[in-house]
């Protein structure tokens, strides 16, 4: 006999004052009361200020115009790869990166195994533990003669952190700011005064994600450089997904990086921070990571793929890739510095051709998913034809975005009354490794994958939401292999488990009369999943508490659908 969890139980209901409202409730009515006056406040003294520095064009900095390494260039990873492309002519290899420790081991062996130039461009680059063993890692290639570029998009760049801005003062490191609103200032204020007054620009963020050696191998995919995305953070795990590429696909990534990096929209570190560095200084860096790599490389498992050089591995047929033709699709720079109502997302635009293509199954991992009217039609036209669509994002509980959450909620039932199955990831999972100290971390979803007839794998930075559709710049790889869409479509299987995930399923008649008989309140929904080994019900989304269903419910009544 299942558990039945209403999330609303009896005993709660004794302790409601009138109209069943709880002092808790209360309380947090109250302070959403004092926070949206605040934020209202905020807004008006904004609004009339008259006078918000002005930036000028990144052309007026020192800003050389640079590119890729020619592929024709002779490296020790293009002298690897060289056979292996001739006997898969018109093919890419590829190797998915499911496991955190295995994707921050992977980004270190790439820039070891650099020996000409280093391309990294992220939408979140953290200077936390493992974000300096990255850090020292490119550090490493520079001090060995590689040329190395980094381009990191403003929303989440601090212009105080002191390692960055100190390796930006290598001879062989540069480092661009993309879409700068506030990096000029010191001040905390003026910053948000940019954000208030230049809304439409700040909602518009570089959200690629890409690592490239040599114009040889690049890592694509969901992760930034943080933690929480290595298996590394006592509080928060991200599961994502990346993918290595090798051979002739990674030309057409570093063509994208070229692109972004000699933009408008890529302002100089250098123009943007105050800080200055001396030799000394940068001596005084080199050592501090020198450090932190002695202490930290062998807790946080950051060296075994280093025991071997990559091009070795390739060379020996040892780094476990898989041959198959593929596309490369990425928006350009000017969606954000350019914004035209009638720009179409390459990658965007791509995926949906796939999936109206889809003859049997369309499996979806979107961890902040809004399809909209739009997407709601999309999607029921497969199901009204017998393909299976399967959709797995985070719940409520699990999300770090509540906000997004407010926007897919309302259609949770319009997808579900047309056969399309829903599954929402539990926030806590057992894990092998949680994080050094042996803390249990909060779980969220991250990965962006795409599976079409288990025979097309699509994985990159881009998610089912108008966000990523209209405003963020994305980019995505189009595997054609069934070898890799078949293994992360038994990831997917894994991960839609009732252990794992919540399935998502309309509430029927009897459901509703036993709400009815307790007293409950009527949901249109029910969620279940099984916990040590029994199954458990749920009529309101698990876990969340009340301070998540009230944010929701306070989102639910802002016009913030687009932004979303």
């Amino acid at each position: 006999m299942p558990a039945y969890d209403s999330n609303n139980n009896i005993a709660s209901q004794s302790r409601q004052g009138p109209a069943g409202i709880t002092p808790s409730m209360r309380t947090a009515a109250q302070t959403a009361a004092r926070i949206g006056k605040r934020c209202l406040l905020l807004c008006t003294v904004a609004a009339l200020l008259t006078a918000c520095a002005s930036r000028p064009p990144a052309a007026a900095f020192d800003r050389p115009v640079t590119h890729a390494l020619p592929v024709t260039t002779t490296t020790a990873l293009s002298t690897a790869l060289a056979p292996v492309e001739l006997a898969h002519p018109g093919e890419s290899g590829f190797r998915v990166l499911s496991n955190g420790t295995e994707a921050l081991q992977m980004r270190i062996a790439l820039a070891r195994a650099a020996t000409k130039t280093l391309d990294m461009q992220y939408y979140i680059a953290n200077e936390d533990t493992t974000g300096k063993l990255l850090l020292g890692a490119a550090l490493y290639a520079a001090d060995h003669g590689v040329r190395v570029r980094m381009l990191v998009d403003d929303l989440n760049f601090k212009d105080i952190d002191d390692v960055m801005a100190g390796l930006n003062s290598h001879p062989n490191i540069e480092i661009r700011v993309f879409n700068p609103y506030g990096s000029t200032h010191r001040s905390v204020f003026e910053r948000t005064t940019n954000l208030l007054t230049k809304i439409d620009q700040f909602t518009r963020r570089m959200h690629n994600k890409a690592m490239i050696a040599d114009n040889q191998l690049a890592i694509v995919g969901g992760r930034n450089l943080g933690d929480e995305y290595f298996s590394a953070s006592p509080t928060l795990q991200f599961r994502d997904l990346d993918v290595l590429a090798a051979g002739p696909i990674t030309a057409d990534v570093s063509a994208s990086f070229d692109e972004y990096w000699n933009s408008s929209g890529a302002y100089p570190l250098k123009a943007l921070n105050h800080q200055t560095f001396s030799p000394q200084e940068l001596d005084a860096t080199r050592d501090s990571l020198r450090q932190h790599w002695r202490t930290n490389a062998d807790p946080y498992n950051a060296k075994p793929l280093n025991a071997t050089p990559l091009a070795a591995q390739i060379a020996n047929d040892e780094l476990g890739l898989t041959w198959a033709p593929a596309e490369f699709k990425a928006d350009t720079p000017g969606k954000i510095d350019q914004p035209s109502p009638d720009y179409v997302s390459p990658p965007m635009q791509r995926l949906v051709e796939l999936m109206k293509d889809a003859q049997t199954e369309f499996l979806v991992v979107s961890p902040y998913f809004v399809p909209h009217d739009a997407g709601v039609k999309a999607l029921a036209q497969l199901t009204q034809r017998g393909v299976r669509v399967a959709v797995l994002t985070n719940s409520l509980a699990a999300t770090d975005a509540v906000a997004v959450q407010a926007g897919y909620s309302p259609y949770r039932v319009p997808l579900l009354q047309n056969g399309v199955e829903l599954y929402e990831f539990k926030p806590e999972q057992s894990s092998s490794r949680t994080s050094v100290e042996g803390s249990r971390s909060r779980a969220s979803l991250h990965a962006k994958t795409y599976v079409i007839d288990r025979k097309i794998l699509v994985v990159g930075s881009m998610n089912l939401d108008p966000r990523s559709a209209n405003l963020n710049t994305e980019l995505a790889l189009v595997i054609h292999s069934p070898a890799l869409a078949g293994q992360v479509a038994t990831m997917f299987d894994h991960a839609t488990a009732p252990e794992v995930s919540y399935r998502v399923t309309l509430a029927t008649p009897a459901q509703l009369a036993g709400l009815r008989y307790i007293g409950a309140p009527q949901s249109q929904l029910e969620w279940t999943d099984v916990e040590n080994g029994e199954q458990r019900t749920y009529n309101f989304d698990p876990q969340a508490g009340l301070y998540r269903n009230l944010l929701t419910g306070l989102f639910l009544l802002l016009p913030v659908q687009g932004q979303l």
